[in-house]
């Protein structure tokens, strides 16, 4: 007799061994019919996956994580299919999913077109239409470089003979489609019914640029027509909020071919990352950080005791000084260590809160490049917290609180993911169920929920991530707050307690904005260039209609400026209109004044505001301290 525990807490008994069809007709013929998946103990699985003894079963349908995740993998096998159905000399490598579709990796005779794409695309709807089985095969290693040998899949065999001997590998057979893959697969090619191909583009075999350059095709996938509908809608206001387009209309950065992936920013660009970087010290000196600088450049031996010397050294960019290595730093977090160390603590100065913003360069893939997403060259807003251990839950409940704030205020929701231990980590399993239970209750006790992602914490301890969702709904990783093991203990940072001997601090590492350049990019798509008032690197444009108003524009320009508000004047010969259309529309400014005869002799202003016809008459005192109400983060 087997026994299987659904989530519901229902137990369905059989007789002898049972595969997921069967457990999920025992519940309904339309779950048999919709499912397309399952975990059994937690481990996702085909729906042919055979039970031989008892089980927590959660069956899996397509508008799940999971399902989504089913469906994005299966969608790049049917691609491939199309792929070799249409091109049979093509070789095919690997093809994961990926957040909203999924890619594939081929090595074509010759190179495809966009035109290729939409042939692809076809053949893959005919495929999705013949209701093909998917077939899941187990196989010994070396019968498996056999079978890829005599397809001529040369980098199916490469990967093969990667996997120690000894192991048993799983393909998965579509008609006359075989691949190596772990799965799981959906049933059948009839459940890929919502996709779309979006473009091609070069990928190094294995990631390595001194192997050969392969072409990877990208896709979209969903459960539903509806859903991908929706993407596609959501994709095209993507376009139009492009960070990279509207960093240029709005002369706030640029990129230049001297320098890939090192960003310029203009003063504009500048200003708007002053203010966010301003408000994050201003408020953070409230919460009780302190802020430090630590060198850019440091030598071969701390990053030989932080570890990143032997695990992060193709990113590090490096130089010689005296005959000494030294490398500058991809990470703030070994100048902290150093900070701390640079003075003997006592219990009493826990928790010890140090924030920096640290300018780190990381040597990325040129094809990864991408504006201020992906850089070589960022700044961090970097803190690093040292306390006790009965310090933590009340400190990360503080941080949380703090990025809410912050969150909150920029108009982005979000969920916290909890990280907990990976398969290789240091640190005993009762310390890691300790941190792991301490960010636990920490988010609970902060009155808000989380979301398990597990075995995905860093190696030295779990963390709490922050995925913010912005105006049209994407999602991005940014905050983040890891709990370390490994630099205390690597460094041999102490504090004395209060019996008097030497304690370990435990130290949090947390950024809230992440990358400042990235967390910038994010907050133009966000307001697509329109900031709020307080946040504008102009707040308000001052236009003259005829040179006889130049004067008092000068003059509202000084009294705005001594009033701490950010504005230009446009005195150009030009129309009126033309200079209203160019400040609201193209430079999304707030506040636009325009002056004419009557607004100088009575001393007011034309207040117009972006994206409104309205137009407001008040005296120039009025408008300034209104200027000034506004000029004002509004936080919850």
């Amino acid at each position: 007799m087997i026994n299987v525990m659904l989530p519901s807490g229902d137990i369905k008994q059989f007789e002898d061994k049972v595969n997921m069809f069967d457990v999920a007709k025992s519940i309904s013929n339309s779950l048999a019919k919709k499912a397309i998946g399952a975990r059994v103990d937690g481990k996702l699985v085909d729906m042919t996956f055979v039970l031989e003894n008892d089980a927590k079963v959660e069956l899996v349908t397509p508008e799940t994580e999971d399902g989504l995740e089913i469906i994005r993998h299966s969608t790049a096998h049917l691609m491939a299919q199309a792929v070799i159905r249409l091109f049979p000399d093509t070789k095919v490598t690997i093809g994961p999913s990926i957040e909203n579709g999924f890619y594939y990796d081929f090595d074509p005779v010759n190179q495809f077109s966009e035109d290729d794409l939409v042939k692809i695309e076809e053949e893959m709807k005919k495929i999705a239409k013949e209701d093909i089985r998917i077939v899941r095969h187990e196989i010994t290693r070396e019968e498996a470089i056999e079978k890829f040998k005599g397809m001529g899949e040369n980098y199916k065999v490469e990967i093969i003979e990667s996997i120690p001997a000894g192991e048993n590998l799983s393909l998965y057979e579509q008609g006359e489609f075989i691949d190596l893959c772990r799965g799981p697969h959906v049933p059948s090619t009839r459940y890929l019914k919502a996709f779309k191909l979006s473009k091609v583009a070069g990928a190094y075999w294995r990631g390595d640029s001194k192997n050969k350059m392969l072409q990877r095709i990208y896709g979209y996938a969903f459960a539903e027509e509806r859903e991908l509908k929706d993407f596609l809608i959501q994709m095209e206001e993507a376009e139009k909020r492009d960070h990279r387009k509207l960093g240029k209309e709005l002369e706030l950065f640029f990129m230049s071919d001297y320098g890939p992936g090192f960003p310029f920013f203009l003063p504009k660009g500048m200003e708007l990352k002053n203010t966010l970087m301003r408000l994050w010290e201003k408020e953070h000196k409230k919460a009780g950080y302190e802020m430090i600088q630590t060198p850019i450049m440091l030598n071969k031996e701390l990053w030989e005791t932080s570890g990143h010397w032997f695990n992060y050294r193709e990113n590090m960019y490096t130089s010689e000084i005296d005959e000494l290595d030294f490398a500058i730093k991809p990470m703030n977090c070994p100048g902290c260590m150093l900070a701390y160390k640079n003075g003997l603590h006592s219990y009493k100065d826990l928790p010890l809160r140090m924030g920096e913003f640290g300018h780190v360069h990381r040597h990325e893939f040129s094809g990864a490049l991408h504006g201020l997403f992906r850089v070589r060259a960022f700044t961090q807003d970097d803190a690093h917290v040292f306390m006790t251990p009965t310090q933590i839950e009340e400190e990360v409940v503080k941080i949380i609180d703090l990025y809410d704030k912050f969150y909150t205020l920029f108009g982005l929701s979000y969920h916290i993911e909890l990280s907990t231990m990976p398969e290789k980590a240091i640190g005993s399993k009762e310390i890691w169920e300790i941190s792991e239970k301490a960010l636990a209750n920490a988010v609970t006790n902060s009155g808000r929920t989380y979301k398990l992602n597990p075995g995905d914490g860093a190696f030295y301890g779990p963390k709490l991530d922050f995925k913010l969702r912005d105006a049209i709904g994407r999602i991005w990783q940014c905050g983040t707050i890891q709990l370390d093991m490994n630099l205390p203990e690597r460094f041999d940072l102490s504090y004395v307690g209060e019996d008097g001997e030497k304690h370990r601090p435990i130290m949090l590492h947390r950024a809230m904005y992440g990358s400042i350049e990235r967390f910038t990019g994010i907050l133009i798509e966000h307001f697509a260039g329109a900031f709020p008032f307080w946040l504008a690197p102009v707040q308000v444009k001052v236009m003259t209609i005829t040179d006889d108003q130049i004067s008092y524009a000068e003059e509202i320009q000084r009294i705005l400026e001594e009033n701490g508000i950010k504005v230009e004047i446009d005195t150009r010969a030009e129309k009126i209109g033309y200079k209203i259309r160019e400040a609201n529309g193209k430079y999304k400014i707030p506040v636009q004044l325009v002056l004419g005869k009557q607004e100088v002799e009575e001393r007011t202003v034309n207040v117009r505001r972006f994206g409104s016809q309205e137009q407001e008459s008040m005296s120039l005192e009025a408008f300034v301290e209104m200027a000034k109400s506004e000029n004002k983060p509004n936080f919850k």
